[in-house]
C-alpha cells in the first residue's frame, strides 16, 4: 500500500504543478472553508504517521470522505500527500475539537472504528491506517452530519428508490440494525405513513423530538413519507436527507423543516 501511495503522491504532485487552475476550481464546494492548517476547533488527518505530511482539516462529521477527485475530501496542506483523497490514505490525526471523534473503516459511520478524545494526537491503528472512510463527532451539541447520497439502492422489501427503501438503508448502515427490512421485528412496516405505528409495535421509541440519526415520519401526506435527520438546530428545526420527495425516485435534501401537522413537515421521530 505504501508503494502505491508513493506513486500516487508523485502523480498527484505532477498534476498539481501542470494544471494548478483546474485543481483549484475542481475542489468540492463543501470543502471551501478548509485550508490545510489544523486550527483550534478542527479535527485533522495527516498523510504520514506522527502528524507529518499534508493535512486535511474538518469541523464536522463526514459520512463518506470520497475516493475520487473532484468529489473527495483531499489533503490540502503542504507536504507529502497534498492533493490526494483523504479516504484510505491517512496515517495519523490530531483532534483539536472539544468532542471525541470516531474514525471508521467504512463509509456511513460503519465498520471498525477508533476514538480520539478532545486534544488527542495519535496514529491510526493497524486496521484503520490507510483504510479510513468516515468520521463522526460524538457528544457535540448537535452532532450534525454532512449530507451525502451514499444509498446502495437495495430495496430491503420496499419499493425501489422510494423514501422507505432509503430510510431502511440508513437504519441498516448507520443506526445499528443491519438486518432491517420491511418485516423487521416481526411486523410489516409498509408505506411510510405506517412507520410510526410499526415502530411502536416493536418497541422503537416514537416521539416528536428531532435528533441526528432519527427517522422522521410524515403520516399525513398521501401514503406518508420518511426521511433521515442529519442536522438539528437550536430553534427546533432540522435538515433531512430523503428519496422521492422533491426529486422523483432520487436523492434530495431539505433544510429547516419542522415537526408540525403541515403536509410538507413531519409528525413523528423514530429513534432506533
Amino acid at each position: 500500500m505504501k508503494n502505491i501511495r508513493t506513486t500516487l503522491a508523485v502523480a498527484g504532485t505532477a498534476l498539481a504543478m501542470a494544471v494548478p487552475v483546474v485543481a483549484a476550481t475542481s475542489a468540492p464546494a463543501f470543502a471551501a472553508s478548509r485550508d490545510g492548517v489544523c486550527d483550534s476547533g478542527e479535527f485533522c488527518y495527516y498523510y504520514n504517521s506522527n502528524q507529518a505530511g499534508s493535512v486535511s482539516d474538518f469541523t464536522d462529521s463526514v459520512s463518506n470522505l470520497g475516493a475520487t477527485q473532484p468529489t473527495c475530501y483531499e489533503f490540502k496542506g503542504s507536504g507529502a500527500g497534498q492533493g490526494l483523497c483523504v479516504k484510505n490514505n491517512a496515517a495519523s490525526v490530531w483532534n483539536r475539537t472539544g468532542h471525541t471523534v470516531r474514525v471508521y473503516f467504512d463509509s456511513g459511520y460503519a465498520g471498525a472504528s477508533q476514538d480520539f478524545a478532545p486534544g488527542a494526537k495519535g496514529n491510526l491503528d493497524a486496521t484503520l491506517k490507510n483504510n479510513d472512510a468516515s468520521h463522526q463527532f460524538l457528544g457535540s451539541s448537535s452532532g450534525n452530519q454532512s449530507a451525502v447520497n451514499d444509498f446502495d439502492h437495495g430495496t430491503r422489501g420496499f419499493a425501489a428508490d422510494n423514501c422507505t427503501a432509503f430510510a431502511a438503508y440508513r437504519i441498516a448502515s448507520r443506526l445499528g440494525v443491519p438486518n432491517f427490512s420491511n418485516s423487521w421485528g416481526g411486523t410489516t412496516w409498509g408505506d411510510a405513513g405506517n412507520w410510526a405505528d410499526a415502530a411502536r409495535r416493536v418497541g422503537v421509541t416514537v416521539n416528536t423530538t428531532p435528533t441526528v440519526g432519527a427517522i422522521a415520519v410524515n403520516d399525513v401526506h398521501k401514503v406518508g413519507h420518511v426521511a433521515y435527520v442529519n442536522a438539528v438546530y437550536s430553534d427546533g428545526s432540522f435538515d433531512v436527507e430523503e428519496y422521492n420527495w422533491n426529486n422523483p425516485l432520487a436523492y434530495g435534501t431539505r433544510s429547516h423543516v419542522h415537526v408540525s401537522s403541515a403536509q410538507a413537515d413531519f409528525q413523528w421521530m423514530l429513534h432506533f
